[in-house]
């Protein structure tokens, strides 16, 4: 009995270390692969608590086994955009100014009332409230309301405004991403430009980068504080 205990007590520290070791992140905000890791993880541990003949070695094993293979994922998705998509998939415009993209509701394999179950979680009960709304990677729903719907209703003020623009991440880690940059229609040349206005002298050193139409640019280099202006660049925007 007491063998018991005492296995089920270096199990539980275990797993909680290595809980510790894999983030903070709530359930809900886990990506694909640590949803998995965190199951098979859960199953693990069980076995060398409830099988006293099985050797406690061959429980821990396993539990290292499967940091060591999240460490190596997390690696490799910050060190390329398409092991990322590969390994988290990526994130999907499901509502656009044009409506609620159908194309986009098949692929994700989700209904027309998953899609207001969304919007209401994130406030919002109407479509056409709605500007943007996108399904991340881990799942949940971000919406970017219409200026007229946001959480100041500016048309009550009777104030000019420019409508919501989607930003458009360009750079994210220290990598280009390739397939928004072709998205957002915004050259090497203009990439380049912004990296000087913002004094950064290489793609590597980017933290972040987004550009909107309205050529708005949030640039953060790594480590330090993120700088916000207004560029020439008048591109693509997400639809």
């Amino acid at each position: 009995m007491l063998t018991l205990i005492v296995r089920a007590i270096l199990v539980y520290l275990l797993v909680l270390v290595v809980f510790r070791i894999m983030g903070k992140r709530q359930l809900g905000q886990m990506q694909p692969f640590e949803l998995v890791l965190t199951l098979i993880i859960a199953d693990l541990a069980t076995i060398p608590m409830a099988e006293s003949s099985i050797p406690t070695l061959n429980g821990i094993v396993p539990l290292i086994t499967l940091v060591v293979v999240h460490f190596l994922l997390t690696f490799f998705s910050k060190k390329s955009a398409k092991v990322s998509e590969i390994i988290s998939g990526k994130p999907i415009v499901i509502v656009n100014p044009d409506g609620v993209n159908y194309q986009s509701l098949q692929e994700l394999n989700i209904t027309i009332d998953d899609l207001f179950e969304a919007i209401r979680t994130a406030g919002y009960f109407k479509l056409e409230e709605v500007q943007y709304a996108i399904m991340e990677t881990n799942g949940t729903v971000n919406v970017l309301p219409k200026s007229s719907f946001a959480t100041v209703v500016n048309q009550d003020l009777n104030l000019k405004i420019d409508e919501s623009t989607m930003p458009i991440s360009i750079i994210s880690e220290g990598s280009a991403l390739p397939e928004n940059i072709k998205t957002a229609k915004i050259s090497q040349a203009e990439i380049s430009k912004i990296l000087k206005k913002a004094d950064i002298k290489s793609i590597k050193d980017v933290l972040i980068l987004t550009v909107d139409k309205l050529g708005n640019c949030y640039i953060q280099e790594k480590n330090k504080p993120f700088k916000f202006f207004k560029t020439d660049y008048k591109g693509g925007n997400l639809t």
